[in-house]
């Protein structure tokens, strides 16, 4: 009884009895959350209010607050660091002219630098003297020369110096560069956004085997700068009233020759009629020959044009062995497959100089068991591009194409080119063995001299200026192929 008075005296007579019994809270009507199948929760219960003044104050509890949802973290941007010119330093070198030289952007400045480009070669100093005062320029150059670039650096020049009129439509490109394959123009392209990056500008392609809806949508979304296309495609696109010339304040003419070897002049002309007149735009034409039919299109599609002509650098390069082997043609492939075979060839370019010898090279390659691919004018443009990644990357080991699909190509690392027919024009020679021996490093060309094209060679050793010696193959390359038993 002692316990039970002092619980009394500290808490009052609530403490030591039974409360009286809390009714049950009225069971909801049918259809609620607790339609029956769960019991009704108790309704709560009043607690007593205490008078004991010993007794601390009920702690009110607030409800937990709802953790909000944790917020993604944002990637940091990050810290763009002011280019200045004096950030890209080029000492003069006597013989050497620098980009320095020539007045132009610092946004073009920059995206020089990040190309490693310190100093002009021979025909980007001699064209970019000529064409940033606004005048034509017709250039002889083989590939890997610069030339690309040389054009390149001159269109965005203007394109920065002149600002667009502010009545625009989306499909009136500012610049149009026309190349004859669409590996010419894919890679065109690629150089034009790198030097681009820093400038704003837009860049676009028109080729064919693509889709065309894809390339439409893109026309629409943004206004094109430079656009760079094949002739049929760009023709297509015109005709369709999609895209309008009327704006063209540059015009390049890449591989001129080479457009009038694949036939593409007379769409060339309908092209060049979309645009404004010759005294109203600049006009730059490039070509790896000076033919009389050239130089007839230079004169009727320039306006006093200055003229440049480089040797190709890479004529008898010193970094490419050059072999030819005198074989009968029904011994051709047994000396390819075995060359490629017995040596363990990773990365090799067979060059054909028509379609359906390249198609029947590679069908025979890959039934012998040899990962190779074709490049042809025959292949749709999205496997050209998947099968130029994967020979790249190192899954395709022996890539068969002709001159057409072969042009643009610019991949380091293929250790031997193979002609398998020697080919009718001694410019794609030097071209097709300039696949091999690039960024300095050592490469190997290998040539067939059959009945059918040996009288070529002449053509051919008088370009490179000097005699190649013809051998007979080992006889061990001539072997037949032994067939894998399925």
């Amino acid at each position: 009884m002692t316990v039970l008075k002092a619980l009394k005296k500290m808490f009052g007579k609530s403490a030591a009895e039974p409360l009286a019994p809390v009714p049950s809270a009225p069971v909801p009507p049918t259809g609620s959350r607790n339609d029956g199948r769960q019991p009704a929760r108790a309704a709560p219960v009043a607690q007593p209010k205490v008078t004991a003044p010993e007794q601390a104050k009920p702690v009110e509890v607030a409800a937990a607050p709802v953790a909000p949802k944790p917020r993604r973290e944002q990637a940091p941007k990050p810290v763009v660091i002011p280019w200045k010119l004096e950030d890209f330093v080029v000492e003069p070198q006597e013989g050497k002219t620098r980009f320095h030289d020539f007045d132009l952007a610092p946004e073009l400045m920059h995206a020089i630098q990040d190309l490693g480009f310190p100093y002009c070669t021979p025909i980007q100093a001699q064209v970019l003297g000529f064409t940033l005062a606004g005048k034509d320029a017709i250039g002889r150059a083989q590939t890997g020369t610069g030339k690309t670039a040389a054009f390149l650096i001159s269109i965005i020049t203007q394109l920065l110096q002149t600002p667009p009129p502010k009545e625009r439509y989306m499909g009136e490109p500012r610049a149009l560069i026309i190349a004859p394959t669409r590996e010419l123009v894919v890679q065109i392209a690629k150089d034009a956004a790198d030097l681009t990056k820093y400038t704003g500008l837009n860049v676009m392609t028109f080729v064919g085997g693509m889709d065309f809806d894809k390339q439409l949508k893109h026309l629409e979304a943004r206004h094109c700068d430079i656009l760079v296309a094949t002739p049929g495609r760009l023709l297509d696109f015109n005709q369709r009233g999609d895209v309008h010339l009327d704006m063209v304040e540059v015009m390049v003419l890449d591989e001129a020759d080479r457009m009038l070897d694949m036939g593409f002049i007379p769409q060339v002309r309908q092209i060049i009629r979309q645009t404004p007149p010759k005294a109203e735009r600049q006009t730059l034409l490039f070509s790896a020959t000076f033919t009389e039919d050239v130089m007839n299109l230079a004169k009727q599609w320039t306006t006093d044009p200055s003229i440049v002509e480089i040797e190709a650098l890479n004529v008898a390069s010193e970094n490419v062995e050059q072999h030819i082997y005198a074989v009968a043609g029904a011994d051709k492939y047994k000396l390819l497959y075995n060359l490629v075979n017995d040596n363990g060839w990773e990365r090799v370019m067979v060059f054909a100089n028509r379609k359906d010898e390249v198609r029947r090279i590679e069908e025979r390659l890959v039934r012998d068991g040899v990962n190779a691919a074709q490049l042809s004018g025959d292949v749709p443009q999205h496997k050209r591009i998947k099968t130029l990644e994967g020979f790249r990357e190192g899954k395709i080991r022996v890539l068969v194409a002709t001159d057409v699909a072969g042009r643009g190509i610019h991949i380091d690392g293929i250790s031997h080119v193979i002609n398998f027919t020697l080919p009718e024009v001694p410019d794609d020679y030097v071209h097709r063995i300039g696949r091999t021996g690039r960024a300095g490093a050592a490469g190997v060309s290998i040539s067939f001299a059959g009945e059918d094209d040996s009288y070529q060679l002449p053509s051919i050793e008088a370009l490179l200026g000097r005699k190649i010696s013809c051998e007979t193959p080992p006889t061990h390359l001539l072997r037949d192929i032994e067939r894998k038993r399925p």
